[in-house]
């Protein structure tokens, strides 16, 4: 891999490289510590709403117009609210019934998985399948051929997309997805660079392009698989970093996928430190005080409380501070009782 250029004196971001140290410690901490990730049965509530942030954001970034609270109506109601084409609705559905499958992966393999690899062909086109087929069966794609159905690859070329990337001519689809297979199953999640090697892996796939429409969609769906059996929290695109994850991949198409593993690293610290670690940390544990903010106690105010003292914490090897949420009460407490 290329070396990066350290961002931080440009955005106030620290490097790529501290980035993915921060995200392999704490990692570290919730396998070893903490228990790992929570399965969907004991934690149904966060994965619900892990769920509905992906499918909100993920299709968004395609062109979906359904806000947030109508994503929320739909899949937690059974509700069409708001005045959108009944495409966007199956597309929110078919995205979420996708996720949800891919969640069920973290509890270990299924009878869709081979316990000897983390990826198979059949993932893949499961995933696809999932994520197409409530809206296929109401709006198929127009040029779509009858072997082109939810989870069949593409038999058609795709012009090359802005930016100059030309996806794979389509009878070499069935090989260079296989291929692409074999690159996942050798993926290192020890390695310092194992963000960058997702990220890279990513940009490949959708480089391959493999399915005629949903490639997306089926992209992040796929990484988000590889992510819960490796025991890491999903990673959600939000759909106002849509600009900023576009150039990341025409920036990995040239060859760095710096700034696209950056990207995926803070996105999946984002829902280990919103989602999960609350889900799994009791009050005693020791965790990052980005886990451990709220309206009223923010990370900033948190972070001025450890280091003057008054919030009971400790700074660990990688710079951060972790307290408890039992600590943060009682600061929480005295601090009023101060005021």
């Amino acid at each position: 891999m290329n070396e990066q250029i350290d961002p931080s004196p440009r955005t106030g971001r620290p490097a790529y490289r501290e980035v993915y140290q921060r995200l392999a410690v704490q990692i570290r901490e919730l396998q070893d510590h903490l228990g790992g990730l929570p399965s969907p049965e004991e934690a149904a509530d966060i994965w619900n709403d892990i769920c509905i942030q992906e499918a909100h954001h993920s299709t968004a970034i395609e062109g979906n117009t359904l806000v947030l609270q109508e994503v929320e109506q739909l899949l937690e109601r059974g509700l069409a609210v708001g005045n959108r084409e009944l495409r966007e609705y199956l597309e929110v559905k078919g995205y979420a019934d996708a996720a949800r499958w891919v969640y069920e992966q973290s509890a270990g393999p299924s009878e869709w998985s081979n316990a000897d690899r983390l990826l198979t062909l059949a993932d893949v086109r499961m995933v696809h399948h999932k994520a197409m087929r409530p809206v296929w069966e109401a709006a198929p794609h127009p040029f779509a051929a009858e072997r082109e159905a939810p989870g069949a690859f593409r038999e058609h070329e795709i012009r090359p997309f802005q930016g100059g990337m030309t996806p794979v001519t389509w009878p070499l689809i069935p090989a260079e997805t296989a291929a692409w297979v074999t690159d996942a199953d050798s993926l290192d999640p020890d390695s310092p660079n194992f963000l960058e090697q997702l990220a890279a892996l990513h940009c490949r796939f959708e480089q391959i392009h493999p399915f005629i429409d949903g490639n997306g969609r089926a992209g992040r769906l796929v990484l988000n698989l590889i992510l819960v059996r490796l025991g890491y929290p999903p990673a959600v695109i939000y759909k106002r970093d849509r600009d900023r994850y576009l150039r990341a991949l025409r920036r990995a198409d040239a060859g760095d996928p710096g700034m696209l593993g950056d990207l995926l690293a803070r996105a999946v610290l984002d829902n280990l430190h919103r989602y999960v670690i609350p889900a799994v940390a009791g009050p005693a544990r020791m965790v990052p005080l980005s886990a451990l903010a709220s309206p009223d106690l923010k990370i900033p105010a948190l972070r001025a409380a450890a280091a003057r003292g008054r919030l009971k914490a400790t700074r660990g090897p990688d710079g951060q501070w972790r307290s408890s949420r039992q600590w943060v009460e009682e600061y929480r407490t005295g601090r009023w009782r101060r005021s």
